[in-house]
């Protein structure tokens, strides 16, 4: 009799445990999805004034790359990057380093997202321990050569304004598309 005394104390204690570490689990990801939709929402309320893109160009945002499209990933859309906020190598939530636009039917861009993008010597200097993080989101490398002719850099895609079915922090949205880009008449 002792010894199922001491199984079911034994069988108590380790369903015990197995509660608290789901729980704890359990505690974790909700607290990544509320940080994940902060982070949204903080990009939300950074970029609303450039749903015009004129306003973005106003505000130092220029277009880089043309239309960034995959062979089989969907697009990223057209880049609007702030060069000094590049240049400064700093991460903020408040001012995203590139401004997102998908090409619409009627001629206009659609604001779709944000990218913080920092040059990878820029960040390991001042940060030798580990790449950047912004609320909780880990920036993803990209090696040079690259097809964007940069440096090495981090870069965190934020899908704040057209929802992405692959996730708001992946590079690529199945749902963009560069098929209605027309680059930019040349001046010759």
């Amino acid at each position: 009799m002792k010894g199922l005394g001491v199984l079911f104390t034994a069988t108590l204690m380790a369903a015990s445990l197995l509660t608290t570490a789901a729980t704890a689990q359990q505690q974790e990801s909700v607290s990544q999805e509320t940080n994940a939709n902060s982070l949204i929402q903080v990009v939300r309320n950074a970029t609303a004034r450039f749903r015009d893109v004129r306003a973005a160009e106003r505000a130092g945002y220029q277009l880089i790359f043309g239309c960034v499209s995959g062979p089989d990933s969907g697009a990223m859309g057209l880049h609007y990057l702030n060069g000094t906020l590049l240049q400064n190598g700093i991460i903020d939530a408040q001012q995203p380093t590139i401004v997102i636009y998908e090409p619409m039917p009627d001629g206009r861009l659609k604001l779709t997202g944000a990218d913080y993008l920092v040059l990878a010597d820029t960040w390991n200097k001042a940060h030798p321990d580990g790449p950047p993080q912004l609320m909780g989101q880990l920036f993803q490398y990209f090696d040079a050569p690259n097809r964007f002719g940069l440096p090495a850099f981090y870069t965190l895609h934020v899908w704040a304004w057209k929802e992405n079915p692959n996730g708001a922090f992946v590079n690529w949205h199945p749902h963009v598309s560069c098929k209605l880009y027309t680059p930019p008449q040349s001046n010759r």
